[in-house]
């Protein structure tokens, strides 16, 4: 069941956020936000705004809006605090996975009123433990669109990719439709080829041998939406069926060797979708919602090879399951006045993942930890939660939410354990002068349980077996972060944030009897963070519509390793991860330009038995895009690595952990090139 997809996430750091392309002045400079009268916390972006960067959809313009990075949630278990920060008048997707920005890829430009930058809280807005979020607020007249999507994907020495998607949506007065047709492609931006070379604790050279990797896959799928008026209130519905395929390929040689592991998936995903709205009288309202997901999956992997005449005995390792989620949630809102918002209500779910797994060599079955289980999650959440403008310059919004679970397994362990927590959250939100803001939240996080965790897993490309945990506990976090924005120029950004957890019960890699490690609780520990970011419009130095970003985080971590006893960083979190982009609009040209740069990216993994980790160095990526209508936008991507590189030190033994061996890949993945062309019509 496990893969490596090493640097997918750093496409999504650049991404995730207006990265690339974000405001830029024209010549005439648009029109400056306008905060809202009494409400220092909220700025508004009407189309006006972005006229000079021709938007093509919503999602376009909320990329453009200053200091905000779309973030379409976790996708964890539940619902509340699993979302994204990203509202469609005034309200979320009616699934989790119908996400803020899919919405907004399908609202065209010409049907959004305005756009709020609600910073801190707002009266009638659930913030979902954001500090920030965007409320996007679309025309009520009628109308119908379709958008037409494809790129392609085109790499350096391998296969060229394409998808595509067809989305149409339509509104007569108070009722919207529509669907959207995807065909989707999984692109790994660390596929490539190198060198691969082991060495002993002396520095022996044992293995010298040509790398290569690969991977490919993709889904199809097709999505409904319908939203009426129902009962006096509104009902949103949304419903969805794919399939999804993928497979990579890792691969050893020299002339008399040949190493090689195949990983295959594929499976189907669905849901369904519902969410009530309703006014209760002047003041009150509520809204009720109902999902429930699934999804299958079956996978094989397997590894061979030889060495001269000798042939490696075979290993394979096959998983094949079924998951699901349902939950049902209401609450109550209370506008007691235009300064102080109450809110009330519960959240129940349903929680399953059935997995069966075995691992062989040769064909010869090898017993597994947890290798068949069912894990069953029967969960209550009780919340309040309240917004209070107690100045036009001060709001704080604060509130406490109630939970209790269960959690049963049965199969190979049978085991039932029951949780409850109380979760606090206090948010202030201050404007001392304008442009200026300070924000401040104080809350208690609970983590949510990767039930994969709790069964058998592998990585055979490394000749790993990992051992599942029946033992898992929710990882807990208190919570206290402070942060200043001040904003200049218009578009000028300057954010600074602090933030420091106090980690109860760390989620990480401990050891199992037998030889085998597995994902759990490993003890307290503690993550330190800096955010800084930096936004400057160039205009006023003669590069017209030009801006510059300078963005990094920098993360502290600290636990005890449970089987050397010693402090370690907690494994996964990088501790820098740098951006430098560039960027310009040439409004009388009808195109932007954009090149980012991250000079450097790393990350490392603990194991009982050994620790792994990959570097990445000088990461760019050049993108322009012509727009030479209000309805057509063709964009040109190039993304190049200069270096990357996996280590992986190994121990002979648990106790003493002299080295076993060092195993270096230095790899040079392939640089490829996306082509989008997108019509709206």
């Amino acid at each position: 069941m496990m893969t490596k997809t090493l640097l997918l996430a750093t496409s999504a750091i650049l991404f995730a956020s207006p990265a690339l392309a974000q405001v830029a002045p024209s010549p005439t400079a648009p029109p400056a936000p306008v905060a809202e009268e009494g409400l220092q916390g909220v700025l508004v972006f009407t189309p006006d705004f972005f006229a000079d960067q021709r938007p093509n959809s919503a999602l376009d313009m909320v990329n453009r809006v200053p200091g905000f990075s779309v973030s379409d949630g976790e996708g964890s278990r539940g619902f509340e605090g699993s979302v994204g920060n990203v509202l469609i008048n005034g309200a979320r997707p009616a699934s989790k996975n119908d996400t803020g920005s899919a919405v907004l890829s399908r609202t065209v430009a010409a049907n959004v009123d305005r756009i709020e930058l609600i910073r801190g809280g707002a009266p009638g807005i659930d913030m979902q433990g954001f500090a920030v979020v965007v409320n996007v607020i679309t025309r009520s007249q009628s109308s119908s669109e379709s958008i037409v999507e494809g790129t392609a994907f085109i790499f350096a020495g391998a296969p060229e990719q394409y998808n595509g998607s067809y989305r149409f949506t339509a509104k007569q007065g108070d009722r919207t439709w529509g669907f959207t047709l995807s065909d989707g492609v999984a692109i790994n931006d660390s596929a490539g080829v190198g060198r691969s070379i082991r060495a002993d604790g002396t520095g022996r050279v044992l293995r010298d041998e040509s790398y290569f990797n690969n991977s490919r896959g993709g889904g199809q799928a097709i999505r409904g939406n319908f939203a009426t008026p129902l009962a006096g209130g509104k009902i949103d519905l949304t419903a969805r069926y794919g399939l999804n395929d993928y497979e990579q390929v890792d691969r050893l040689t020299n002339p008399t060797t040949l190493r090689e592991s195949l990983y295959a998936e594929d499976g189907s995903s669905g849901e369904f979708g519902a969410v009530f709205t309703r006014p209760m009288g002047t003041r009150f309202s509520s809204e009720t919602r109902f999902i429930h997901e699934f999804s299958d999956f079956d996978s094989v992997s397997t590894s061979r090879g030889r060495v001269g005449a000798n042939v490696s005995p075979d290993q394979q390792f096959e998983a094949f399951g079924n998951s699901s989620e349902t939950i049902l949630r209401s609450l109550v809102r209370f506008e007691k006045s235009p300064a102080i918002t109450l809110e009330a209500g519960g959240e129940v779910a349903y929680n399953m993942l059935e997995v069966d797994q075995s691992f062989s060599i040769d064909g010869v079955s090898v017993p597994l930890p947890s290798a068949s289980i069912t894990v069953e999650e029967t969960r209550g959440e009780a919340f309040v939660k309240g917004t209070w403008r107690l100045r036009p310059n001060l709001t704080v919004e604060g509130g406490i939410r109630l939970e209790g679970s269960t959690i049963t397994q049965s199969g190979d362990a049978d085991q039932e354990k029951s949780f409850f927590f109380a979760k606090p959250r206090l948010q202030a939100t201050w404007t001392p002068m304008p442009n200026n803001q300070v924000r401040f939240r104080f809350e208690r996080e609970l983590g949510q349980l990767d039930f994969g965790d709790f069964a058998a897993s592998s990585d055979l490309e490394d000749d790993t077996v990992f051992g599942g945990n029946v033992d898992l506990e929710p990882e807990q976090r208190w919570i206290a972060e402070l942060t200043y924005e001040r904003r200049f120029l218009g578009e000028g950004i300057v954010s600074v944030g602090y933030r420091h957890d106090e980690i109860i019960d760390v989620i990480d890699r401990l050891p199992l009897d037998g030889g085998l490690s597995a994902v759990g609780n490993i003890g307290n520990g503690t993550l330190d963070r800096l955010d800084v970011n930096i936004v400057l419009p160039m205009d006023k130095v003669g590069f017209t519509g030009g801006k510059i970003q300078l963005r990094n985080t920098w993360d502290h971590t600290e636990v005890t390793d449970p089987t050397t006893g010693e402090t370690r960083p907690i494994s996964g979190v990088r501790a820098s991860q740098p951006a430098f982009i560039v960027s310009q609009d040439i409004t009388s040209w009808k195109l932007q330009w954009e090149l980012a740069y991250l000079p450097r990216l790393s990350e490392t993994s603990y194991d009982p038995d050994q620790t792994s980790s990959f570097r990445g160095r000088d990461y760019f990526e050049g993108a322009i895009e012509y727009k030479p209508t209000s309805t057509l936008a063709i964009r040109a991507q190039m993304n190049v690595w200069d270096d990357f590189e996996t280590e992986r030190v190994v121990y002979a033994d648990r106790t003493t952990r002299p080295v076993a061996f060092i195993e270096r890949r230095t790899i040079d993945p392939r640089t490829f090139y996306q082509i989008r062309v997108r019509k709206t019509f």
